[in-house]
């Protein structure tokens, strides 16, 4: 395909979503391709910061707890949340970490299912997640993980939960959640979805699994550690306990009883005290996402990514980059990785010249496309500029040799 600039700039013109660019910070002469890694600043998250920091702390001090609602943040938050994954109220809570969700969420499956002991995972999971349960099963004992492999062939009458990312976070290769979450319970065992590489990239439905975690850090913009959600189906929230039996997840927390009595529904699962600053600019972004068409999102963010892979492998083709992620779009999230030999000083000489993406080891180029504030001309642009880096082997300086400690 041969499409000039002129005619990116035209779509732009013509992008439903592009009055939302402006909404968020980004600095000049970057395009910025790394939304499934961290999102850019919304511009109302630094008053929101600001008001809870001087107005709620500064002027209610304790009392902030009570009259500004810092208390329910967990569970107002999850509400807000919850039509960007397909769940309903009282169905997602928010707070702490991906990785303390996903400790709440896979004991609480095993807790469901105490006669089944093995936990089916993925290589290709995130390795937080590989960890977090290769913890648990330590922890727990007498628990085995099993390698996914093909699905049917790992599923048994002894599996008692399903881990899986929705996307992959190396190559954005997505799984067909309705169809897997199906022969997993068909198979007696519980499915918890990984959402962090989907939420805010397109239209997720959570309905019919067990659990889901994700953060909000990547395509929702809440921030750099901004809190992690989780998600429990209605038909587990009577029963369901977790590990983490944390005071806020108490029936009663402030009666300060000695021994612990889980909560009534979703609140059970949150642990420890709400970080309240974090939240700020969390629910600053979902003011945003509530007037966002996840239906619009995806439909740009298939276009992006298919032009951009188009165009990097029209102009890139002899230089060794490979196509990482799936062509087709139905089976890619909003991401396209190119793997290279030498990805990444690739990389860190595409950074240096405003096209900034990641590496993952040990040779993907990582890009992530966040279709609120991404267009087809920074598309073209970006794929123009690793075709100069590449025929002029820009990226053998030596100062991109030397990894830098996050890649």
């Amino acid at each position: 395909m041969t499409i000039s600039r002129a005619d990116c700039v035209a779509l732009d013109a013509d992008d439903p979503l592009k009055h939302f660019r402006d909404e968020f910070v980004l600095p000049e002469k970057t395009i910025y391709l790394v939304g499934n890694s961290l999102g850019a600043l919304p511009r109302a998250a630094s008053t929101a910061t600001a008001r809870v920091v001087n107005e709620e702390w500064g002027g209610q001090l304790v009392g902030g707890w009570n009259t500004s609602g810092w208390y329910d943040l967990p569970l107002t938050t999850g509400d807000r949340l919850a039509p960007l994954i397909g769940a309903g109220p009282g169905q997602v809570v928010v707070g702490e970490t991906t990785s303390i969700a996903i400790v709440k969420a896979v004991s609480a499956a095993l807790g469901l299912r105490p006669e089944r002991r093995v936990i089916i995972s993925d290589l290709a999971n995130f390795p937080t997640d590989r960890y977090v349960v290769e913890g648990l099963a330590k922890a727990l004992g007498g628990y085995e993980i099993r390698d996914i492999g093909v699905l049917d062939d790992a599923l048994s009458d002894d599996v008692a939960c399903v881990l899986l990312s929705e996307v992959d976070y190396r190559t954005g290769a997505r799984h067909d959640t309705a169809e897997v979450t199906a022969r997993v319970q068909a198979a007696g065992a519980l499915m918890i979805w990984d959402l962090c590489h989907s939420v805010g990239a397109f239209q997720v439905d959570v309905s019919r699994a067990d659990f889901a975690v994700g953060c909000t850090y990547k395509y929702l913009n809440g921030g750099p550690g901004s809190p992690a959600f989780v998600y429990v189906h209605p038909r587990h929230q009577t029963t369901a306990e977790h590990l983490l039996t944390g005071w806020h997840g108490h029936a009663a927390p402030f009666a300060f009883e000695p021994g612990f009595r889980p909560a009534e529904g979703i609140r059970r699962f949150t642990v420890s005290t709400p970080h309240v600053l974090s939240f700020a600019p969390l629910n600053a972004s979902l003011d945003i996402w509530e007037r966002v068409d996840l239906g619009e999102v995806r439909a740009k963010s298939v276009a992006l990514t298919s032009l951009f892979i188009d165009l990097v492998e029209e102009s890139c083709a002899p230089y060794g980059l490979r196509l990482a992620s799936p062509r087709d779009p139905e089976r890619r999230g909003s991401q396209v990785s190119f793997s290279h030999p030498d990805g990444y000083p690739v990389m860190r000489a595409l950074i240096d010249r405003g096209v900034h993406g990641d590496f993952r080891a040990p040779e993907i180029l990582r890009f992530g496309f966040a279709p609120l504030y991404i267009g087809f001309a920074d598309v073209y642009d970006a794929a123009a500029t690793m075709a100069e880096v590449l025929q002029k082997e820009l990226w053998r300086d030596e100062r991109y040799q030397q990894r830098l400690a996050v890649t």
